[in-house]
């Protein structure tokens, strides 16, 4: 079987142990079975789609991609409790990473609850809601909120915040200013809105 990914998803395989595939960022441009791709892409081969916006979900896509490893036979045990060891493993490199699929997760998420969010794009929403803020719905227009939350490909002016001076605008890195390591690509994004929660 002839795999092809994306070079933002490629570190997944790397993590799950597979290392026969080819990167393209088209991959319908390469000749391939299966396409381990961002859910949000779409390809005429086969596919495989992963979200990588949270930590729960990269550690999700890491063992839905090491169960197509026993798969294509390349592990010579079924997939098992070694494999999430070898996952908490890599996690525990990171540790804002390891702080948030850790037991320590719900009274980060508790403390978070209390501030209102305001968010612009899905894959923000993923990680808001993950870190547990209130999230404000856009078309409630009487709602105050404490912070917008936007992607940097959007240009903000002030005027949202014209009716709450302690409103703020927070922008977050998008897939061109960032790291292909997933982890790495989350731990910015999250440590960014960690900040609200310590003003």
């Amino acid at each position: 079987m002839i795999i092809v990914t994306t070079p933002m998803c490629e570190k997944i395989l790397e993590f799950a142990g597979i290392s026969d595939y080819k990167v393209n960022k088209n991959p319908d441009k390469e000749e391939g079975d299966l396409a381990i791709l961002l859910s949000e892409s779409k390809v005429k081969m086969n596919s495989l789609s992963i979200k990588l916006n949270t930590f729960s979900q990269i550690k999700e896509s890491i063992i839905k991609v090491s169960k197509l490893k026993d798969e294509l036979g390349e592990n010579e045990t079924q997939f098992n409790d070694s494999i999430l060891e070898d996952i908490n493993d890599i996690f525990s490199k990171y540790p804002l990473a390891n702080k948030w699929i850790s037991d320590e997760k719900e009274k980060l998420q508790e403390k978070n609850s209390k501030i209102r969010v305001k968010v612009y794009s899905e894959f923000l929403k993923d990680i808001v809601k993950d870190m547990g803020f209130s999230i404000i719905d856009s078309d409630d227009e009487v709602s105050s909120f404490d912070y917008i939350v936007a992607p940097d490909y959007m240009n903000f002016v002030d005027s949202e915040c014209q009716n709450d001076s302690s409103c703020e605008i927070i922008t977050i890195p998008t897939h061109n200013n960032v790291s292909k390591n997933p982890i790495k690509r989350a731990e910015l994004r999250y440590s960014i809105l960690n900040d609200l929660s310590n003003e």
